[in-house]
């Protein structure tokens, strides 16, 4: 399973090399990876700003303190939306019924199950909802980075209310809620060398 190998080659870059850029064939291969990653109900409520303009960065890195936002090919910007309406889950079923080329009438059911669903949760469950559904994509992103060896770094640590200001998010309904750092480790990144650690199995895994 090469998807294994790929798993034990990357690790956290901690150190970037600037001048290696990653190219546009290998980032729109990134961007296939996101838009095929799985989510509730189908519904990929969040969108993925792609930050390659060093003057942005660095305003960002203001609000993060990461070097590897300074030094990366490109920082993902994974953001979550902030709220949905019942129109919002028509308009997914609409094009729904347009991908599958069938009548509107044979998903509206699937629509409806949906409203249901999402309007019995609380404010404070729909927001942990609509922020988890970017990790799913983050996932994706780092294994299909990993894949084309390309290296990530993801994080959490940063003001995301300086960072919605700075890339006009609260305007579109939108919050930073993951990034990630993308593009190539430095000859001397230290962390490079260092040998991969994880839980065993025997922690990790309860089979019944």
């Amino acid at each position: 399973m090469e998807l294994i190998e790929h798993l034990n080659w990357r690790y956290a870059t901690k150190k970037f090399d600037p001048v290696k850029k990653i190219p546009p064939e290998a980032l729109e291969q990134l961007k296939d990876v996101i838009q095929l990653s799985a989510s509730s109900y189908g519904l990929q409520w969040y969108k993925v700003l792609i930050i390659e303009n060093q003057r942005i960065k660095e305003e960002l890195f203001s609000y993060a303190n990461q070097h590897q936002i300074l030094d990366c090919s490109h920082l993902f910007v994974i953001c979550n939306y902030t709220s949905f309406t019942n129109d919002d889950v028509d308009g997914f079923i609409t094009r729904l019924a347009d991908t599958l080329q069938v009548s509107r009438s044979t998903v509206v059911e699937y629509g409806d199950f949906i409203k249901n669903e999402l309007t019995g949760k609380s404010p404070a469950e729909r927001t942990s909802w609509l922020k988890s559904q970017t990790y799913i994509a983050l996932a994706n992103l780092i294994a299909g980075a990993a894949e084309l060896k390309i290296d990530a770094c993801p994080m959490e640590g940063f003001q995301a209310g300086k960072f919605n200001e700075i890339l006009g998010l609260n305007e579109q309904g939108l919050n930073a809620c993951v990034i990630a750092a993308i593009g190539y480790r430095h000859s001397d990144d230290p962390a490079s060398a260092r040998k991969k650690f994880r839980r065993p199995k025997e922690e990790l895994f309860v089979q019944i």
